[in-house]
């Protein structure tokens, strides 16, 4: 006999196994200087990356701020000023018209 599922409970399973984005409001800022990533890759300021403390390197997260979003990649470690979670490059940070420190959505896509 076929098993049968409502789609909340399809969901719920879903979201215990990590295949559903979890969205987290945090706080971000922007750097855009440096030599070399924590992952060994020469920094490309306008290139959309970032740097999170735990994710493993090569995590995509959708960072929105406002209407605006933009999918990085994780390739760095940081921020080291406590209070933030994200350190987006430039080029991640003016696509979302992030200026400074802002609050923004995380969705970390895998």
């Amino acid at each position: 006999m076929p098993l049968r599922f409502s789609a909340r409970a399809a969901l719920a399973c879903l979201a215990l196994a990590g295949s559903v984005p979890r969205a987290l409001a945090e706080t971000a800022s922007w750097y855009g200087s440096g030599h070399r990533t924590a992952n060994g890759e020469r920094f490309a300021p306008d290139g959309l990356t970032a740097a999170h403390r735990t994710l493993p390197f090569g995590t995509r997260v959708r960072v929105t701020y406002g209407a605006r979003s933009v999918v990085v990649r994780i390739n760095d470690r940081g921020p080291f000023i406590a209070g933030r979670a994200i350190d987006l490059s430039r080029g991640a940070a003016r696509a979302i018209g992030l200026s400074g420190v802002g609050r923004v959505h995380l969705a970390i896509l895998g």
